[in-house]
This record gives C-alpha cells, structure tokens and sequence, in this order.
C-alpha cells in the first residue's frame, strides 16, 4: 500500500528535533493536542511507533531515529535543491557557529579565503542550537562539542579542551581555595537546559555534582564571557579567551581540562557535492592545522 503522508514528516522532523510536542507547536504555530493527534495518525499510517512517551518527556524508537535521519537528509537534499534552481548559483554557501568561534578564531583568517576565492559567495550564519540548519539555509555548520551529531557527517576541526575560568575579582576572592571548597559556591555558567559539560567536570575532578538551581544558563558564548568578567560565575572555556586572559580580565580556576572537546564541522553527507562547500571545508580544515 502507498505511502501517502508525507506532508506529516515535516512535521515529524520539528517533533524529532526538539523531543517535546510543546516546543514543536511553539514553532508551527499549533496547539500541542494538534501536534500529538498528527503524530499519531503518521505512526498508525506507518505502522510502527515513532517516540517512546514517557512522564518527562518522549524519546525516538529506534524506528523513529532511522526515520528521522533519512528524512533530515531528504529534506535538506531538497532544500539545496530549491535554492540553487532559485539561484543557479552554488558559489554561495552559508556556514553556521556561533559568534564566539567566528570573532575570536575565524574572523582573523577569513581575509585569506576571500582574498584566495574571490568568486565563492560566503555568508556566516550566526547559530546557537543545530536546530538552526533547516530553518536557516545552512550548509555547513561549525560546532563545539564532542563530535556527537547524529544523522550529519562529523569531521574535527581543532581541538578545544575546556577547563574553568571565571573573572579577576572573583578568582582573587578565592585565592588559595582548592576545587572542593570554590566548586559548591559559585554560580555555574551553562551554555544551555541540561547541559552535561558541568557535571562531567565534576566527575573529571573527583567532586561530587549538585544541579544548583542557582545556575545561569546564557546560550551566546560571548555573553558569557562578559557575564564571568562582570563577577556572575563560572565557566568552562577553551583558548580562544586568550586575550582576557592576557589582559588579567579572566583567570583560571582549574588546571584540569576536558580534552574530548573541540570544534567539528557539521554537515549532511551529501553536502560536499557543492564545489564551493568542499573548497571551503579544504580551505578550513588547513587553516586550523597552521600556527597563527
């Protein structure tokens, strides 16, 4: 028997990336029992469940995921599609990251790619969540983590390891405190909801961890930076704060790191079909293995 509800898999992609049918009607502009009744009307054409529902939430079913995999790649595929026979253009490319990694490390070398491709059209994608690839036309994206992102081609870019800072008059306050006494009472700056990044710290140093609800979560990376040198907590952070470091702005708290992470591009398997992309990545990629 035909297949013959595809116009509720655009749907059922919203639902898979955000793992919330609340979330999901935010974004179609429906009501939640909307979203939940066309989800399941797609799962009894299908045949088999999609989400597993559970009291906090709904994960995907292992038929879910291979679903939603195929869907994001079809979706993006076409979308591309859309966009060049729009344009019938595929020197331009728009890559996403966030502001912090594009003015602190990027932006100092961009001149070089411009001045060495003249003829690609680059458009830099401010981006938070990886949610942003469909909404936004990205081709690429450029994220920190630990190069987990299923369903998207992953390749590491540089690595990043993370460990805490936090600023000036907060660390002199703290002057002589072991991680032990200083872990427990400073606000921990997160970069998002159930962030694991803290809690593997812990668990890395031998603390034991507390989900504080006195936590902060600022998403823009830049912002918290600014947030630790105005006093409000602690961060965990990487290199690229090396001039407020230089600059006594910020200090480190912590000589352990975390050297699983680092900056990955992120993409669909079939994005590198586009020339300008794949001259982009090469370009990148050796960027990051200079000294600079």
């Amino acid at each position: 028997m035909r297949f013959r509800h595809y116009d509720s898999l655009r749907l059922f992609d919203v639902v898979a990336r955000h793992l919330s049918f609340t979330q999901a009607a935010e974004e179609l502009h429906l009501t939640k029992g909307a979203v939940s009744y066309q989800i399941t009307r797609l799962e009894e054409a299908l045949g088999f469940s999609l989400f597993i529902r559970q009291h906090r939430g709904i994960l995907l079913t292992p038929k879910g995921k291979q679903l939603w995999h195929t869907s994001q790649a079809a979706f993006h595929d076409l979308e591309n599609l859309i966009t060049q026979l729009r344009e019938d253009d595929t020197s331009r490319i728009t890559v996403g990251m966030s502001t912090y990694f594009a003015s602190r490390w990027l932006s100092p070398r961009l001149m070089n790619f411009m001045a060495e491709h003249p003829n690609i059209s680059l458009r830099l994608q401010p981006m938070i969540d990886l949610t942003d690839f469909h909404t936004e036309n990205i081709d690429m994206a450029i994220r920190w983590g630990k190069g987990h992102w299923p369903g998207m081609h992953v390749e590491l870019l540089r690595q990043a390891p993370v460990r805490p800072a936090t600023g000036k008059k907060t660390a002199a306050a703290l002057a002589g405190l072991s991680s032990h006494e200083w872990v427990n009472t400073l606000t921990l700056l997160h970069d998002r909801e159930n962030s694991p990044a803290w809690q593997e710290w812990h668990q890395r140093a031998g603390e034991t961890y507390h989900a504080k609800q006195g936590g902060l979560v600022i998403q823009d990376p830049n912002v918290r930076v600014q947030a630790m040198i105005d006093g409000q907590g602690v961060g965990l952070y990487d290199d690229l704060i090396s001039a407020e470091l230089n600059s006594g702005q910020l200090k480190w708290l912590s000589d352990i790191s975390m050297p699983e992470y680092g900056y990955f591009l992120v993409y669909p398997a079939n994005a590198l079909n586009n020339p300008a992309l794949r001259t982009f990545r090469d370009w990148i990629i050796e960027a990051a293995e200079m000294p600079y």
